[in-house]
């Protein structure tokens, strides 16, 4: 079965500053993937260069045997790429429903279908099952400005996942969040991957998030790929203790 992101040898350089130093990696079908690195190790504009917001100096980034390197953000979209920012992209002044279905438009019908189709794309009912997915029922109606930091983080989630995409990307997803709503956002993750076979890779400073949630884990260190292997194998990598864990 053909992975479905292959990062091949992606480097990024900023002048004479190397950002990225030859990184790859694959993230399998119903993989949970995590990367985790220091601050500075080049987590962040690694990511961007596999979704688009920079262009890679050299290497080539692939979706289930496509070429997509350089693909803007809103062509991977089309092609079925999710993510979250760090900074969160709910609109305040909407409810969590309407949230949902504003995420579910970006991947649904063409422009004339929405203009002559009905008011929410007949998205709805899907907006309310993951609303009853993300266990956010008793929020539905509420503006999305009103809800706590980590509720946000939930439903900037959930926005990722609604309209089913081949893979997301989400990027610090428990910055900031406390540990009630920590443990809440872990369990809905883990379960819309083992329910719904979701496919996802999430960059992190928590260690113990991504340790729990993931199979695999990619760790970087000024640019490059130090260790990739399972939670096991990583905490006991002598390398990885000495460049990360140890700080």
């Amino acid at each position: 079965m053909k992975p479905v992101l292959e990062v091949r040898d992606i480097h990024k350089s900023f002048g004479g500053i190397h950002a990225v130093r030859g990184v790859s990696f694959d993230v399998r079908p119903g993989e949970i993937l995590g990367i985790i690195g220091p601050n500075g190790c080049g987590k962040s504009t690694l990511f961007n260069c596999i979704l688009g917001q920079l262009p890679p100096s050299s290497g080539e980034v692939w979706l289930e045997g496509e070429r997509v390197t350089g693909l803007r953000p809103s062509q991977l979209n089309r092609l079925g790429v999710s993510r979250t920012f760090q900074l969160l992209q709910v609109f305040p002044k909407l409810s969590v429903r309407e949230n949902l279905i504003l995420a579910g438009q970006e991947h649904r019908g063409s422009m004339l279908s929405r203009l002559l189709g009905p008011g929410d794309a007949g998205l709805t009912p899907d907006a309310d099952k993951m609303i009853a997915f993300f266990k956010m029922q008793h929020l539905a109606d509420e503006r999305a400005g009103g809800l706590s930091f980590g509720q946000q983080k939930l439903l900037d989630a959930a926005m990722a996942f609604m309209a089913g995409p081949r893979l997301v990307l989400l990027d610090e997803p428990a910055g900031g969040v406390n540990l009630t709503m920590l443990g809440n956002l872990k369990e809905r993750l883990k379960a819309i991957n083992e329910e719904q076979g979701a496919t996802f890779v999430v960059i992190e400073h928590n260690m113990d998030f991504v340790m729990s949630l993931c199979s695999r884990v990619v760790v970087l260190a000024e640019g490059k790929v130090l260790a990739i292997g399972t939670p096991a194998d990583i905490r006991a990598n002598q390398a990885v203790i000495d460049a990360y864990l140890g700080h």
